[in-house]
């Protein structure tokens, strides 16, 4: 969305899930938390980029060829994408799922992105 700053209370959700994937050890713990960011971050074009370029990074570092290509492609369309309103809500954004998938959003996360 052009012109409009996350609010604070999805900032701070997004950024929690950013750091809990930082300071998470295992791998699939990793992915859940920067798949739950992407999901809070796909209205806005920077969080939203900067989602998949840490999935990138994850996906370089277990050196999944798959996901990083497919982490390349969606760095390029998710800004793009977020400033248009043209992103699948629910959409974990993993490289194994359709770009254009919307799927069933978290209870906690849909309750974090209604409007105030």
């Amino acid at each position: 969305m052009i012109g409009r700053r996350m609010p604070a209370r999805v900032r701070a959700a997004y950024t929690n899930e950013m750091n809990a994937a930082r300071a998470a050890i295992e791998p699939e713990a990793r992915w859940r938390h920067l798949e739950r960011a992407h999901i809070i971050s796909q209205p806005w074009p920077w969080p939203h980029t900067c989602n998949h370029i840490a999935m990138f990074a994850l996906a370089i570092a277990q050196r999944d060829r798959r996901e990083a290509v497919g982490q390349v492609i969606r760095i390029i369309v998710a800004a793009p994408g977020s400033a248009l309103g043209r992103y699948p809500e629910g959409n974990t954004g993993r490289a194994r799922v359709s770009l254009t998938q919307p799927m069933p959003m978290p209870a906690d996360l849909a309750a974090v992105l209604q409007s105030p």
